[in-house]
């Protein structure tokens, strides 16, 4: 019996491969005449695809990164994984949470710079943490409020997470299905409006898809209308979050912070952008 050859363009994880027989599929990087495409993040936009190919497959929810009208109308389908990662980004959430608003990105840069370089004794480099900390306090969550756009698998999870720890949650999803709403904790307040949501929320953390509708939607209008002080997370799409007004908010110092998981569309990565602490972060 032949094989079914597929080609990785991305790092699989071995627990998802493990579920190909090898018997039957035939797995790897450098596979001449693949039958099927499984990837992660690889854009596939400028790619010219094999006439072998019979599927594409992407592990993970979006596919703003395949080109699913050309693919259609050769008749190739594109499958999609919601929901697989939706605990991982959840926890990525949270942990962004935690960056921006104990300011830990800045504390351990601090922690850094004091010994770099130097030979300090146990003594004086407690002496020098004890009286740098208090500038990295920060705030705490609870009493603080997040608002959440797209209340799918992992809007919901975000929401109900944040919600156990304390925090308000708005949530905007006009579209939420009937399933999500059942697992949305009830303390969850849903808004009408992006606007409304960005006017009441300390945080906005967006979870939706890259499409010409939600690109750039954090942008500077509704950034301007968060709370002095405020926080952007990103774990969706880089292209989701107008990184410009971003910038231009931070160096304001209208936003706290904006942590995010995505190498910026413009020359300068964010990560350049290290204002001195404790003031705005880019993760």
């Amino acid at each position: 019996m032949s094989t079914f050859a597929i080609q990785t363009l991305n790092a699989i994880s071995p627990i998802g491969l493990q579920r190909l027989d090898r018997d039957v599929f035939d797995i790897g990087t450098d596979i001449a005449e693949p039958r099927a495409l499984l990837l992660r993040s690889a854009d596939l936009h400028s790619v010219e695809i094999p006439e072998t190919v019979y599927a594409v497959a992407r592990a993970g929810a979006g596919t703003n990164n395949i080109p699913v009208d050309r693919l259609a109308a050769r008749g190739i389908p594109v499958f999609n994984t919601p929901g697989a990662n939706a605990n991982a980004v959840k926890e990525l959430v949270i942990a962004g949470m935690l960056l921006a608003a104990r300011n830990l990105y800045h504390a351990a840069d601090y922690t850094r710079d004091l010994v770099a370089g130097r030979s300090l004794s146990g003594k004086e480099l407690d002496k020098q943490v004890e009286a740098g900390k208090k500038q990295f306090a920060g705030f705490e969550l609870p009493g603080r409020t997040l608002g959440v756009i797209g209340l799918g698998a992992i809007g919901v999870l975000v929401a109900n997470a944040a919600q156990s720890l304390g925090l308000k949650v708005l949530g905007y999803d006009p579209a939420i299905t009937v399933e999500r709403a059942w697992q949305l904790s009830p303390q969850v307040e849903q808004v009408t409006s992006v606007e409304e949501l960005f006017s009441r929320s300390d945080m906005i953390t967006p979870h939706v898809p890259l499409v010409e509708g939600t690109r750039g939607l954090v942008d500077a209008h509704r950034i301007s209308l968060m709370p002095e002080g405020g926080v952007i997370l990103n774990f969706a799409r880089g292209g989701v979050v107008d990184e410009a007004a971003v910038l231009q908010a931070l160096d304001s110092g209208h936003l706290h912070a904006y942590v995010n998981d995505f190498p910026t569309e413009a020359g300068d990565p964010p990560q350049g952008h290290r204002p001195a602490p404790p003031g705005r972060l880019h993760g």
